[in-house]
């Protein structure tokens, strides 16, 4: 039998390595004004009286996808669209859906030819009267077990998105902190802050701090913070005050006990995967060359226990590091860089008005007026710090970056004003290289499945470190670790993300509330969760407090958590075919291709029944009696 993702992977190698992922998307808003982008996949969610894009006024809208699907071999598919709104697809010639939905579901389409190499496919969506704005498209070759589209098979020609890179490297570089007409509402990032002065010189060295201030993307060619001294002696003025600045805090209380320690042979810093945002030898990541040039002794490790601590939109996530976890960092760290100087003695009041002068207070806290000024934002931004002119901060942007900002100044600027949460989520899940361990390490689900996969409000507390349980044990039932790699959080964008990840895929921020439990189903469910008569899933999954009985390698989620984690249509589509998503997943797939399941005791064999037996038990999460373990009562 040939899935569905088998022809996806194969399709890899027809498309055009030139070719961006996703398909191009044009919105066009009630005023006809349009702008042009690209999403990694065919789903949006709109809520009513919101903007579809930064560019465009909110209200009614339309959203036009174009470009390839790819396949290496012919084949037909049938294709599916959940709405509210008008939807038409086309595929070459052929005309799969046309259709306008209230809320819900159209039947799956007629069989649809994908010819070998590029398809022509072109989505048109017309948003609603009444009610929020969404579409989610989906596919299947055989049977009624449909998929979203991956991003994988679908491509674009390459284009010029100067406006929406301009307005990204204005909120990334924090230019509203100067430039101060730009009021703090509409994107989250114009709120974010840089890190506090206050008690900074407790927390780096002041040899450092010059270093940095003198010219800081001498030490990562990735820095935001611009050149604002003319000599070393102004900044070896300003690093002396800020050395001044000193004040204790407290130590983080210590997180919840770790009782698995890394895998054998890899230290603490490769088994947490540190070398995804970490490298010496690569510019594009930050190296760790001067970490004991940069903290006092005992500081990196304190640093390392709330790196938001005091900076709250730090990159740097918190990984719930033990106080031993911390230390050991340190330890490991430290010995990699060169032992700190000695700061040449400056005046600190001369420090103290640099710091007032030059912008520094704009972005970074500290209770001291400032006193820089900046000149309005007009449309001809070919002068000033865009250009690094003379006497203004020197951010050294690329040629591409500065057209991409001058572009965007080139703007009405409203943009600012519009949150669009997948956007929000699409960018900063890139600036946070969640890529770089999502969909490449066993335990790490896909970057783009997640918004999908997850309700949202889990999503944010998860992002935000504020579930108490992992997903995955960090030990096997047998007693040795097999899952030390831990997800980190980043408080100050998990609700932004959790939202975003959902609109992405066309879901709202806030899932449907679960189903009412059917005592009779949720029972159904318990058997066929149990050895005798049902799946056995309890061989290889926990449920609440009874161990999974026979993991033989990898140990699957604690059924108990499953419900309040997955959205239903991903949970449907995981359990009919678990492969269609992970093909490396040990899950086995018990239904077949029109849903109908071997158990034919259980609710005549029907497999939609049986899955949503199943799902009416896990509702009960902790609540969860324990299936059958086939063993003698």
């Amino acid at each position: 039998m040939r899935y569905v993702l088998a022809f996806l992977l194969a399709a890899l190698g027809a498309r055009a390595a030139s070719d961006p992922l996703g398909l191009a998307v044009t919105f066009i808003g009630s005023d006809g004004k349009s702008h042009t982008t690209s999403l990694s996949n065919i789903a949006l969610y709109v809520a009513k009286g919101e903007a579809v894009s930064p560019f465009i006024t909110a209200g009614p809208f339309t959203a036009v996808w174009e470009g390839s699907i790819h396949a290496d071999l012919r084949g037909e598919f049938y294709f599916q669209a959940e709405l509210n709104g008008a939807v038409k697809l086309d595929i070459n010639t052929n005309v799969a859906i046309d259709v306008a939905v209230n809320d819900g579901s159209t039947p799956l389409s007629k069989a649809i030819s994908l010819t070998k190499g590029a398809n022509k496919i072109k989505v048109a969506y017309t948003s609603p009267k009444n009610g929020d704005a969404y579409l989610r498209l989906s596919w299947t070759e055989k049977g009624t077990n449909t998929m979203p589209i991956p991003p994988q098979v679908l491509s674009h020609p390459a284009a010029n998105h100067d406006l929406k890179l301009g307005r990204e490297l204005f909120l990334e570089f924090r230019c509203n902190k100067c430039h101060q007409e730009i009021k703090n509402s509409g994107v989250p990032e114009l709120t974010m802050d840089a890190p506090s002065f206050e008690g900074i010189g407790s927390r780096r060295n002041a040899a450092w701090m010059a270093r940095w201030i003198l010219n800081p993307k001498a030490d990562r060619p990735s820095a935001h913070m611009p050149k604002v001294v003319s000599s070393a002696e102004e900044a070896q003025a300003m690093a002396t005050f800020l050395a001044s600045l000193k004040v204790g805090r407290g130590v983080p209380a210590e997180p919840p006990d770790r009782k698995a320690t890394p895998p054998e042979g890899k230290t603490l810093y490769e088994a947490l995967l540190c070398a995804a945002c970490h490298d010496a030898t690569d510019p594009s990541k930050i190296s760790l060359a001067q970490v004991a040039e940069k903290f006092p002794p005992g500081k990196l490790a304190e640093y390392l226990l709330a790196p938001e601590a005091h900076f709250a939109w730090i990159r740097m996530p918190n990984f719930h590091l033990s106080h031993a976890e911390a230390e050991a960092f340190e330890k490991q760290l430290v010995g990699r860089g060169l032992p700190a100087e000695p700061l040449p003695q400056a005046d600190t009041n001369t420090g103290r008005s640099l710091v007032q002068s030059r912008g520094c207070l704009n972005c970074h806290n500290l209770q001291l007026e400032s006193k820089a000024t900046a000149r309005k934002l007009g449309t001809n931004w070919d002068t000033g710090c865009v250009v690094s002119a003379a006497n203004a901060p020197q951010f050294d942007f690329t040629p591409a970056q500065r057209a991409a900002l001058q572009a965007f100044g080139r703007t009405d600027r409203s943009s600012l004003t519009r949150h669009v949460p997948a956007e929000f989520a699409e960018r900063q899940m890139r600036l946070l290289n969640c890529r770089a361990c999502h969909g490449q390490n066993e335990g790490f689900p896909p970057v783009d499945i997640l918004g999908g996969k997850l309700r949202p409000e889990w999503s944010s507390q998860f992002i935000a470190g504020d579930i108490p349980y992992k997903p995955r044990a960090e030990t096997h039932p047998r007693g040795e670790p097999w899952l030390f790699a831990r997800m980190p959080s980043f408080k100050s964008r998990a609700v932004f993300l959790g939202n975003g990840m959902a609109a992405l895929h066309g879901y709202p921020p806030k899932s449907p509330l679960p189903a009412k439990i059917d005592p009779a189903l949720a029972k159904d469910g318990q058997k066929l969760g149990g050895k005798d008569g049902g799946f056995s899933c309890v061989s290889c999954h926990a449920v609440g407090s009874v161990q999974a009985t026979d993991v033989f390698d990898s140990e699957g989620i604690n059924l108990a958590w499953s419900a309040e984690r997955l959205l239903p249509q991903y949970y449907r589509r995981w359990v009919r075919n678990p492969l269609s998503i992970d093909p490396q997943t040990k899950m086995p797939v018990y239904f077949d291709e029109e849903g109908r399941s071997p158990l034919t005791e259980v609710l005549d064999g029907d497999g939609e029944k049986q899955i949503t037996a199943i799902w009416h038990y896990l509702l009960m999460g902790e609540k969860m009696p324990p299936p059958n373990l086939g063993q003698a009562q």
